[in-house]
C-alpha cells in the first residue's frame, strides 16, 4: 500500500515557477505503479503567478483545493475556486494567478506523466 501526503513531500520550483511536490509519479516511486499519469500538489503564494507555458505533448488537469485564482488558457481566462477542475489541452498556452490573500493550492494531473522536457515557457 502506498499513501502519501503533501506534508511529507519535497517541494521544488518547476520551469513555470510554480512550487510543486510530486505526490505520485510512476517512474519515481520505489515500486512500479501501473498508471499513465502523474499527480503533483502545487502552491502559489498570494500575488504569485505561474509563467506562461505549455505542455507540448501532455494533457493537464488542475483540481483547485484552496484559494482563488485566474486561469488563462490561450485567449480565455476564468476565475477558479475550490472543487473546480480545469482541463488544459496539450500544446496550449497557459498560466494561473493567485487572486486571493491565502495560498492557492491545486492538484496537477498530467497524462502522460510529467517530464521537464515536455514543458516550454512562452515569451
Amino acid at each position: 500500500m502506498l499513501i502519501k501526503t503533501p506534508q511529507n513531500c519535497e517541494y521544488f520550483r518547476v520551469l513555470d515557477k510554480t512550487l510543486i511536490c510530486e505526490l505520485l509519479h510512476p517512474q519515481r516511486e520505489i515500486k512500479d505503479l501501473e498508471m499513465n499519469f502523474s499527480i503533483a500538489h502545487a502552491i502559489l503564494k498570494p500575488g504569485e503567478s505561474s509563467l506562461s507555458h505549455k505542455m507540448k505533448a501532455s494533457v493537464e488537469i488542475y483540481y483547485i483545493l484552496e484559494g482563488k485564482g485566474l486561469m488563462h488558457i490561450e485567449n480565455e481566462k476564468k476565475e477558479v475556486k475550490p472543487n473546480q477542475i480545469v482541463y488544459i489541452p496539450p500544446n496550449s498556452a497557459q498560466w494561473i494567478k493567485n487572486l486571493g490573500d491565502t495560498d492557492l493550492k491545486f492538484l496537477c494531473l498530467v497524462n502522460p506523466p510529467w517530464k521537464a522536457e515536455d514543458e516550454e515557457l512562452i515569451s
